[in-house]
């Protein structure tokens, strides 16, 4: 070894050891009749000293010393007369006694501290650079004892890591594929995995009957904050099980990590069904950290008696906003009565943004006297207002927000809205944690682009027994034995009880618009497999990345990845995507249209 000791250890239990350290120089000062280094590893750093009783040559050797200059050192632990707190080394220096340069270094494009001057691009590009420093290293460590956490979790549950597939077979459902060009068959093609779903599926017929891995899987897709083209998930599948199984055992791992990684005890993970998840937030993962719950003034498809007009004024007026929409739905924004016209056009602005696509905003204030003042008053009388009041529990100082449109689309709307509002007030802190199970899915959503019914998790969810029926006369209100996880606003987790006999594999292929030739053109080798004892089976699969991201405070999951991709999944560290040879296309029977 180059060292005897890293550059985080030494303290003041080792004054007076001869030592080796060997890292990057972190900086220097240089006092004139003394030189200070500061020498840096991954554990840490540590404080070298050279004076006016060296030897001359070796002072000389120490200022020429550039920043990030690979070097090793040899000498004698001292205490520091000037310690440093914040340090663990802090108490000690090495006063050196022999240094020696392992490898110069050009000035970094950017400072190698935990504030950069780097922006985005440019540390990407400079990815290994970037990782010299605490906040990124510390992000790939947590990752690392994150990993760690999972496995000795699910081993201690009898699970078996079996590494699937990476060259497979593609198929149309979800996401594009990544695909590969076989240079052995021509004209046929390899996809890379979006998920090993049908292999750990068939791990269930052949008898492993708790099967995990941490697994690679690609998607083709427009990208964002929580999306790469390659990332990571904790895939698990169980046999001989029920929802409830799955539903207990995995929200144990999650406690798991929360008490070894961050050293938090979660309570009891409440459970919520996709109904209400919609009616109350407008989302399948609304961030239950706060509430904001939507009360409706009208919603055309309940019964009066569940919702009372008081959308419906009694004025002279009639109101058409709320006349012609199918909800009428609002939030109380707790506190806010204070709001500035100013503020409240910000959030106007906020909800007519492209993204979100509403029309307008209604607001009413309750005020600290307590009288109710909106931005409709000419359409609804006092007592219309009071009505409002009483649905959504106002208290004097209260701000009532209301949207009106169509169904799930106001509501959605009115989602992005409550967010904003608990970004504002301070509601959404990183440090808090409110785990929730969503659960009962629907099976099937309605896609107008393509006229058909798709999957809303993947061809292989189990319908509700008790809605199998339905499949032939309503299959939009068919229900799944389906369930996500969602940690503060983000799904990290996803799965279902899966199909497991023939019959009803086919059936749902049917629904979903294949042929019989095309699911087994498809699908062949799965259907085929149930036909040989398949048992009752299903799984979950947590996005590492994001669930990484979210334990260390993180809008964007490129942090907790060591080397990303950007927003047009470029890797602009090493240029790919690329063009390849003429020779590798003739090779793989590839032409291009160039």
């Amino acid at each position: 070894m180059l060292r005897t000791h890293t550059c985080g250890e030494l303290n003041r239990n080792d004054i007076g050891k001869e030592v080796t350290l060997t890292g990057w120089v972190q900086k220097s000062r240089d006092l004139g009749g003394m030189t200070f280094i500061d020498v840096r590893d991954r554990y840490g750093i540590t404080q070298l000293t050279f004076n006016t009783d060296d030897d001359e040559s070796l002072r000389s050797k120490a200022r020429e010393l550039g920043r990030e200059f690979v070097i090793q050192v040899t000498g004698k632990v001292i205490e520091r007369s000037n310690k440093n707190p914040k340090l663990p080394t802090g108490e000690i220096e090495i006063k050196v006694s022999a240094l020696q340069v392992l490898n110069a270094a050009k000035l970094p494009p950017f400072l190698i501290e935990d504030e950069t001057d780097g922006g985005d691009d440019l540390r990407m590009k400079y990815r290994y650079l970037d990782l010299r420093r605490n906040p990124v290293r510390n992000n790939l460590v947590l990752r690392h004892k994150m990993a760690q956490e999972v496995r000795k979790y699910l081993d201690g549950q009898n699970f078996l890591e079996v590494e699937t597939p990476v060259l497979i077979k593609s198929t149309p459902e979800g996401a594009r594929d990544f695909v590969v060009p076989s240079r052995m068959n021509p004209g046929e093609f390899y996809a890379l995995p979006q998920s090993p779903q049908t292999f750990k599926q068939l791990l269930m017929v052949s008898g492993f009957d708790r099967y995990f891995q941490i697994v690679k899987c690609f998607r083709d897709e427009d990208l964002r904050a929580d999306r790469q083209p390659e990332f990571t998930q904790i895939d698990c599948e169980m046999a001989f099980i029920e929802q409830e199984d799955i539903l207990n055992l995995f929200e144990g791992l999650i406690k798991h990590l929360f008490k070894a990684v961050k050293n938090i005890d979660l309570g009891e993970v409440p459970r919520m069904s996709y109904a209400d998840a919609m009616r109350l937030y407008g989302s399948d993962k609304p961030d239950i950290r706060f509430g904001m719950q939507f009360v409706e003034l009208k919603n055309a498809s309940l019964s009066n008696d569940k919702a009372p007009a008081t959308w419906k004024g009694s004025g002279e007026l009639s109101f058409p906003v709320f006349e012609n929409a199918d909800v009428v739905v609002g939030i109380n924004a707790k506190g806010c009565a204070h709001y500035t016209r100013k503020q409240l056009d910000e959030l106007t602005d906020f909800v007519k943004r492209p993204q979100i696509g509403a029309t307008g905003l209604i607001y009413m204030r309750h005020n600290e006297d307590g009288s109710l003042k909106s931005s409709v008053d000419k359409f609804f009388t006092p007592d219309d207002l009071q009505k409002w009041s009483e649905a959504f529990q106002s208290a004097p100082g209260d701000l009532i927000l209301v949207m009106a449109g169509t169904g799930d689309k106001v509501r959605k709307q009115l989602n992005e809205l409550r967010l904003e509002m608990g970004n504002r007030l301070g509601l959404r802190d990183k440090d808090t944690f409110a785990p929730l199970w969503v659960v009962d899915f629907p099976l099937l959503e309605w896609d107008e682009e393509t006229g058909r019914y798709h999957a809303m998790h993947h061809p292989f969810t189990s319908p509700k027994p008790e809605d199998i029926a339905l499949l032939d006369t309503n299959p939009g209100n068919v229900r799944a034995n389906a369930y996500d996880m969602v940690l503060n606003g983000t799904e990290i987790g996803g799965g279902s009880i899966r199909i497991h006999n023939r019959e009803l594999q086919s059936l749902m292929f049917k629904h979903l618009g294949f042929t019989p030739e095309e699911a087994q053109n498809q699908f062949g080798f799965l259907l085929d497999a149930f036909e040989y004892g398949a048992p009752p089976h299903g799984g979950i699969a947590f996005g590492f990345d994001r669930l990484c991201s979210l334990f260390a405070g993180l809008d964007s999951i490129r942090d907790v990845i060591a080397f990303p991709k950007n927003n047009s999944g470029r890797d602009v560290m090493i240029d790919s995507p690329s063009t390849i040879s003429n020779e590798q296309l003739d090779e793989l029977k590839i032409k291009t249209a160039l």
